[in-house]
């Protein structure tokens, strides 16, 4: 089957599809074969399920279109495209029409873009009051705490029974573990140090840290894309939050399982706000029980954590240091799929 010419159609930035009376495809135009994946060829002459199997919202809209026959708009809508780009979020709007074979005008609106954009913000407004409150927390503790531990110290040396040295080794010990962790709040402060990076190295260097670390029944694959270009940031921030975020799926995983360290390109990527031609994805992927679902807002919080024993410092540390190389971290989780994407933005002459 041919598709319908409508040249004009074609220089819309809105992705339009055209049915006949039969719900069958007779024309896309060019935005909505970038939205959704698919080549006009490959779909003109196939049925409206057979592009979006599953879509109930989009049918139901169809549905009320025809028989009321009238527009009808559908502001967030989730599709699955059979062969395209996966799951997208769009608003649709469904419109009866009488034009040659045409009788139904479908029109797709892409919010993905706004809704990442605007989570985005979000999560740069948070982190920013996130490091103010830091900074002020480890002052305020700081120094009450070597008063503490130094007073522990003198008691010590004034006790003459060595039993009772345990409770002054606790209150030190503990002294000391606080104080481990005010360091590790205030580290993610420090200016990065730029040099090149092979994102590859840095993968490898965090899947040995794992390998030597993980039980024996969780598996740790690579999945790389070895053409992909170097980049410019600093190295040991770097390793550092890819670590805090594989090693949280390792713990995630508890004891069985795998982990997926995969490197793609991402092309005409949107990176804080910006449009980038090209960025480097980096995936940390396992197939653990996911994330709670009342955790998931919050897991770049600081000390937010799933896990019992847990500091609640490790993703907050990741998303900081991957902010600081210019990047964006994104998770998305559920039962069976954790994964976690770090993008990094390629100047344009890459």
């Amino acid at each position: 089957m041919k598709s319908v010419p409508f040249p004009g159609l074609d220089l819309l930035a809105t992705a339009v599809l055209l049915l006949d009376q039969r719900l069958t495809l007779r024309y896309v135009n060019a935005a909505a074969e970038n939205l959704l994946g698919l080549s006009s060829k490959n779909v003109v002459g196939h049925s409206l399920s057979h592009i979006f199997p599953g879509a109930d919202e989009l049918f139901a809209a169809v549905g009320y279109a025809l028989e009321h026959e009238t527009s009808f708009t559908e502001h967030e809508m989730a599709l699955a495209v059979a062969g395209g780009h996966g799951r997208l979020l769009a608003s649709c709007t469904v419109t009866p029409a009488e034009s040659g074979p045409a009788r139904l005008v479908i029109e797709f609106h892409q919010i993905d873009q706004q809704l990442k954009i605007a989570r985005e913000e979000r999560m740069h407004l948070q982190q920013q009051a996130n490091r103010e409150l830091i900074r002020n927390l480890v002052h305020e503790i700081k120094n009450p705490l070597g008063g503490i531990r130094g007073a522990a110290q003198l008691l010590e040396h004034e006790l003459t029974k060595l039993e009772l040295r345990e409770y002054t080794q606790v209150i030190i010990k503990e002294s000391d573990r606080l104080q481990g962790l005010m360091d590790r709040l205030l580290a993610p402060h420090r200016p990065p140090q730029n040099g090149p990076i092979n994102v590859h190295e840095v993968l490898e260097r965090v899947r040995s840290l794992l390998l030597a670390e993980a039980p024996r029944g969780i598996a740790i694959r690579r999945d790389y894309d070895t053409s992909l270009p170097e980049i410019t940031g600093d190295k040991g921030q770097l390793i550092q939050a890819v670590l805090n975020i594989a090693r949280n799926s390792v713990q995630a995983l508890q004891g069985n399982g795998e982990v997926v360290l995969r490197t793609r390109i991402a092309r005409q990527a949107t990176v804080a706000k910006r449009r980038h031609r090209l960025a480097i994805q980096l995936q940390i992927i396992d197939n653990g029980p996911g994330i709670p679902e009342d955790l998931r807002e919050r897991i770049f919080y600081p000390l937010v954590s799933g896990r019992e024993g847990g500091s609640g410092l490790g993703l907050t540390i990741a998303q900081t240091f991957i902010n600081q190389q210019q990047g964006t971290i994104e998770c998305d989780s559920r039962p069976g799929h954790t994964c976690f994407t770090v993008l990094l933005p390629l100047p344009d002459e890459a």
